[in-house]
């Protein structure tokens, strides 16, 4: 099967950076593993050049600045920032109740990015980059990223959302 005649081919053809399955067609009765395995016991590993073509590397990504950590803000400050983003897209009727359902969360509660694990809220509270954002921080409960308080607001019903919606879209279209 392999004739020196054959082995030479194949010795030529490695040698141009031809792939096994390249190198088998080429040769044409033999299959890929054939002459992976008799490339191996003739110590053919170096090529001239690589089988593949080389990977065009991609451009550096640009450099980002990074800022000072933001002064938190004071509870007052973040319970009013909070208040104003959410109401602009809650229906009139639960626009109330939104804060109270976001109460003050003391310091030591409160999480950053480096303080969070698998047990604590990975809600977000406030606007990202500005002063005073965090995270809940609070217990989660098990195999969920949120305490049960955010977890209600996450995980709605869909009948529910679709209703909000509707009205969304007909207070704005109407």
């Amino acid at each position: 099967m392999w004739t020196e005649e054959r082995v030479e081919l194949l010795k030529k053809l490695w040698s141009e950076g031809l792939s096994a399955s390249q190198v088998a067609k080429q040769l044409g009765g033999v299959t890929r593993n054939a002459v992976i395995g008799k490339v191996h016991r003739l110590g053919l590993s170096g090529r001239a050049t690589p089988s593949r073509p080389a990977r065009t590397s991609r451009p550096a990504a640009p450099r980002t600045l990074v800022r000072a950590r933001p002064e938190p803000a004071t509870p007052r400050e973040q319970k009013e920032e909070l208040q104003s983003r959410s109401e602009d897209n809650l229906p009139k009727e639960s626009r109330a109740s939104s804060a109270s359902e976001l109460p003050d969360l003391p310091l030591s509660e409160r999480a950053t990015v480096l303080t969070l694990t698998e047990r604590t809220c990975k809600w977000p509270i406030g606007e990202p980059g500005k002063a005073g954002f965090h995270f809940c921080g609070r217990g989660a409960e098990d195999g969920m990223p949120y305490c049960p308080e955010h977890a209600r607001k996450a995980y709605q019903p869909a009948q529910s959302r679709r209703n909000r919606e509707r009205a969304r879209t007909e207070r704005l279209t109407g």
